[in-house]
Order: structure tokens, then sequence, then C-alpha cells
């Protein structure tokens, strides 16, 4: 075991994120203290609400689609050995007369703008990509955080809000299930309540009524959140009544 401070381990243990050694190790050390079995206790909770919030049922044809699929994609025949690549280049360009070679160039030419669209693109999706991951990472951090403290409230509708703050992280995430769809051109907008001051913290996927936000900003002096229906791009001030106030936890 690397002298490392095992009270600092509960969230990494919560989500199941040791190693081996590290594990038992922990789990010994968990077997004499109270404490850190009853902060683990509370951080695998508040993982499970988490992923509760974020998660979205399959939609009813995938499974029809899926077997679809299965019964149209023919399996692969056996590998063969393949041809020496010269005698296949020396065959090829012997069978294609000269129009032919002409025409595939000009196409390669009448391709290469779409090539470099192409490119763009997915150089586009590698970064988004890349910040999603961050943010699924730095939401963990929060949530495995030592000091990570949970709030739930039930929101009308059936909906309910799941708020969890560090304060040594100066970060909060927030969790909602069960949120309507908002309105064409609206989106779910979050706040920092400053003392009855609105600061704005982000937003939710408008085409999500569920799921896990980092909230935008440090928690500071804030006592709670709040969250407002706004115009999409959201607003420098509420321009709603909050769906939503919920108090940070102490």
């Amino acid at each position: 075991m690397r002298t490392i401070d095992l009270h600092t381990l509960t969230g990494a243990y919560a989500l199941h994120a040791l190693d081996d050694e590290d594990r038992a190790a922990f789990e010994h050390h968990l077997r004499d203290c109270p404490s850190c079995a009853q902060e683990v206790r509370e951080l695998a909770a508040t993982a499970v609400r988490l992923g509760i919030a974020a998660a979205t049922p399959p939609p009813p044809a995938l499974k029809d689609e899926v077997m679809r699929r299965i019964a149209a994609v023919r399996q692969e025949p056996p590998p063969t050995a393949a041809p020496a690549r010269s005698a296949v280049r020396r065959a090829g360009a012997a069978r294609l007369p000269r129009w032919a070679l002409a025409a595939c160039l000009a196409a390669a030419a009448a391709l290469g703008g779409t090539t470099v669209w192409q490119y763009d693109r997915a150089r586009d999706a590698r970064a988004e990509a890349s910040r999603a991951e961050q943010r699924t990472q730095r939401i963990a951090e929060v949530v495995a955080a030592p000091d990570a403290r949970t709030r739930t409230e039930a929101l009308g509708g059936g909906a309910r809000a799941t708020v969890v703050v560090s304060q040594s992280r100066d970060e909060a995430v927030f969790a909602a299930s069960g949120l309507a769809e908002p309105p064409s051109g609206k989106v779910y907008q979050l706040w920092f309540d400053d003392g009855g001051t609105m600061r704005p913290a982000g937003l939710m996927d408008p085409a999500r009524g569920s799921g896990a936000v980092l909230m935008e900003g440090r928690v500071g002096d804030a006592a709670g959140m709040g969250v407002t229906v706004e115009p999409a791009g959201g607003s420098e001030r509420p321009t709603s009544a909050p769906l939503a106030l919920v108090e940070f936890p102490v």
C-alpha cells in the first residue's frame, strides 16, 4: 500500500475507481472506521441518484432494429491469402483504359473538398467528445469529494432535483429527472442564489429533461440554486418565475 491517507479514498471507493491493492487496504480500514463507512454509503447513494437522473430509456424500436441488422449483415468469409500487391496493381492498370484513369483522377479531385469537410467535421467531433469527457470527469470529482453534500427535492409534475456541493472544490452539480422538455426556443437555465440575487450557472440540454450538469462558476457565498425557463442561449437575469429553488446542503 502506498503512503495514502485512507480517509481520502471514500469517493474513489464508492465509484469503484480503486485498483485491487488499494481497494483491499481500504476495505480493511473500513471495518474499523464508522465515519468512512457512513461517508461511503452517502456517496454511493448519490452516485446512484445521479445515474438514475441521467439515464434515458431506449427507444421501443431499438430491439427490432438490432435484430433486423443482425439478420441482414453477412458473416465475414474466412481469410484467404491475398495476391501480391504489385501484381494486383499491374493487372488493374492493364485493364483500365486511359479514359477510365482520367475519370478516376477527376473524381478524386472533385472529392477533395468533401474529404476536407469530413476531416473538419471529424476533428470538431473529437474536440466535443474530449470536452464532454472532461465535464464528466469534473462531475465525478465533485460527487467523490470527501466533503460532498447532497440534497434532493421534489419538483412539480413528478420531477426531482438533486444538488451535490463540495465546498473544498467550490463547485456544485445539479441533476434532474422527469423534467418536461421546455417549449420550442426555450432552455432550462441554472442560477446560483446569492442572497436573493440570481447569478447565471449554465444551461441544460433543451432536448433532455434529465441529466447531470456541472454548474458553471464557483459556489462562493451562494446559499442555494434555482431553475428557470429562458430564451435559447440563456439570459443575464431570470425572465420567468423559478421552477425550482433548492437550498444548498450544509
